[in-house]
């Protein structure tokens, strides 16, 4: 994983055929630039042997494979190359495609995306290419990737002040009390907080609080409910 990108400035389209068009650079900085994240791996025989055994929360979670995969190498190089000319495609990026077609041809507006000669939107992908061989990633991408299936829980865009988990993740993670701080966690759980910043979501240093997004994925693992991991 590595800092996210949003689309600026314009290069080169080469046609890709029906899935999209290979474009150029899509923000200003430059690979050198980026800080790649790269989840850690994890000695689970040790932990344990330090009385924090986590092999059922990752079985549950199907998950064996995953923690495999992040002790091989990681290609830096190429994930830069990738995120500089990333962009993603989703409800909104399609509307504007409709809506350009519709600004070039009036005659399109009210068409379906089909009859304006447009793939059918499915899902959100991020789109990009490595040395000009376009790469479409989806969650269905990840999925295979980690050997995982595409299901389970998973929650986003919460209110953290009048969300409905914000007393269900107290009473989890901070054992019902009101102002739950880190101290207040199971080691296991606190472990688990860890392997979620490092190996899951990896976001750098900092000491930043989880989000209640983050705090609802980790109530998941601690209360063994599928958590959709790709999602």
């Amino acid at each position: 994983m590595a800092t996210s990108s949003s689309n600026q400035g314009t290069s080169n389209q080469v046609a890709t055929g029906d899935s999209y068009q290979i474009k150029g650079r899509t923000i200003k900085l430059e690979e050198w630039q980026l800080e790649v994240q790269v989840e850690n791996p994890v000695d689970f025989v040790s932990l344990a042997r330090y009385d924090c055994d986590l092999s059922s929360y990752l079985r549950y979670q199907d998950l064996s494979w995953y923690f495999s995969m992040l002790d091989g190498p990681s290609y830096e190089n190429l994930v830069k190359y990738f995120w500089v000319r990333a962009e993603i495609y989703d409800k909104h990026a399609a509307k504007a495609e409709e809506d350009h077609l519709v600004l070039l041809n009036p005659d399109l507006k009210g068409k379906s995306r089909a009859e304006m000669g447009l793939k059918k939107f499915k899902q959100t992908e991020i789109h990009s290419n490595v040395m000009r061989i376009p790469i479409t990633i989806t969650e269905e991408v990840i999925g295979k990737a980690c050997r995982r299936s595409v299901d389970g829980a998973f929650k986003w865009n919460l209110n953290k002040k009048t969300s409905d988990w914000i007393p269900v993740v107290k009473q989890s993670l901070f054992k019902g009390k009101k102002d739950g701080k880190y101290s207040d966690m199971e080691k296991d759980h606190k472990v688990l907080q860890k392997l979620m910043q490092e190996c899951f979501l990896p976001k750098g240093g900092g000491v930043d609080q989880p989000s209640l997004e983050h705090k609802v994925f980790l109530h998941f693992l601690i209360t063994f409910e599928k958590v959709n991991l790709p999602s």
